[in-house]
């Protein structure tokens, strides 16, 4: 029930996100004087409007989404009536047009923006001094926090009812405790007490290790589970021994701040959640072949991107763990990626739009210079081919999307 409850909140999220794109447009439209006709949340029938002044205002019966319609989007859209022309919005200056047509992915910056100025005060932010390579955590000291119990098979998953409990838990070590040697093998590092654990019969096993600055030593009852290289963690797995502990970083993974840090570690982050954003749009094409894999069953690569129905279940499992903090990150993941997406240079996205109002304002500029007439306004007709290339490739992927995240999803929690 709790899961079923998470899809709908993120989904409901979406739609709002997307409502409020579409009402970024119409605010911004109206306020220099254009003129909006309609606007409708969702698509399809009509369920239910009314009409305030010269909108109509509404709700359809497919709720993916929305639309506002602005008089004269382009020059040859053809149901302009003859005394609303002065007010076409391809007849308005270029700065007013970008500040309209971009108004919706701002709108999502600002959504995600707020969000993450509300988790940098509460949840925290990530620490950028945090571990975040393999060489990184192995560098660490072998500071432990215990674990609940102890996961014999190779799985990613929560204790369950029958898991044999932590060895170092049960030997009466705490969160806290620095491991110094195993068996008399000195450890230095968490990589070092990786290696030396793993290199230890299962069984019986004398632990030296520090705590509150003195020195101590336990007797481990050392468990048995079935792990891959710790190279290769794709490889084959074996029988290795488990201390049943997890590293306890010098570091703390996030960080909060009053209202006002908060501002400058919002930004911060951002301009790291851009590149990333830009990254992962550029493997984009590459990840094609694995989400295909992924719908013929092969395994679900967790970096393949995903559709609005992945994310929504994602947000499900993560109400239903009591992981809030992914549910309202993965909220600003998505709503910053479509931001970035819906100013790509391609029709029909308001990139595209943006794009060729530019590009008619740099030819007009520059054929003025030339002493030639102006050109005029880009026959958006004679662009038709792109824009339908385009919308049939993001159909096909977002088909491929939507099929791998109904019968191969990724999972954040694992059963």
């Amino acid at each position: 029930m709790a899961n079923l409850l998470g899809v709908v909140l993120f989904a409901l999220a979406i739609l709002i996100s997307v409502s409020l794109h579409e009402a970024g447009h119409m605010l911004t439209a109206k306020a220099f004087g254009m003129k909006v006709t309609r606007y409708f949340v969702g698509f399809g029938p009509t369920l239910w409007s009314f009409r305030r002044g010269e909108t109509e205002y509404g709700v359809k019966g497919i709720p993916l989404g929305g639309f506002c319609k602005i008089v004269g989007m382009t020059p040859q859209d053809d149901d302009v009536d003859p005394a609303d022309e002065p007010r076409a919005m391809w007849r308005y200056p270029v700065w007013k047009r970008t500040i309209v047509m971009s108004a919706g992915s701002i709108t999502h910056f600002a959504l995600a923006l707020v969000a993450l100025w509300v988790i940098a005060m509460s949840a925290g932010l990530p620490n950028p001094d945090f571990p975040s390579t393999e060489q990184e955590f192995r560098a660490q000291p072998a500071v432990v926090s215990l674990a609940p119990c102890v996961v014999v098979e190779n799985a990613n998953r929560a204790c369950q009812a029958g898991d044999p409990a932590s060895p170092a838990a049960k030997a009466q070590l705490r969160d806290g405790d620095r491991i110094t040697a195993v068996n008399g093998r000195p450890v230095s590092s968490w990589g070092d007490m990786l290696d030396v654990v793993r290199g230890t019969k299962p069984g019986t096993a004398t632990v030296e290790y520090v705590r509150d600055g003195t020195p101590a030593t336990a007797t481990v009852d050392l468990a048995s589970v079935q792990r891959p290289p710790l190279d290769d963690p794709k490889g084959a797995t074996a029988a290795v021994s488990a201390l049943g502990v997890a590293l306890q970083p010098s570091t703390p993974a996030r960080l909060t701040y009053g209202p006002v840090g908060a501002f400058g570690a919002t930004a911060d982050f951002t301009g790291t959640m851009a590149v990333e954003t830009v990254h992962a749009m550029q493997r984009i094409p590459q990840k094609v072949p694995a989400l295909w894999t992924a719908i013929t069953g092969g395994e679900r690569d967790v970096d393949t991107p995903i559709s609005v129905v992945g994310a929504s279940r994602l947000g499900g499992e993560a109400v239903e763990n009591n992981a809030w903090l992914i549910f309202f990150m993965l909220f600003v993941s998505l709503n910053f990626f479509i931001g970035v997406f819906n100013l790509l240079p391609l029709l029909p996205l308001d990139g595209g739009h943006i794009a060729i109002a530019w590009f008619e304002r740099a030819r007009s500029w520059l054929f003025a210079r030339l002493g030639r007439p102006d050109p005029g306004r880009v026959d958006y007709l004679k662009l038709m081919p792109i824009t339908y290339a385009v919308i049939l490739i993001g159909g096909v992927f977002t088909l491929l999307t939507i099929t791998a995240d109904v019968v191969n999803p990724i999972t954040l929690f694992p059963r």
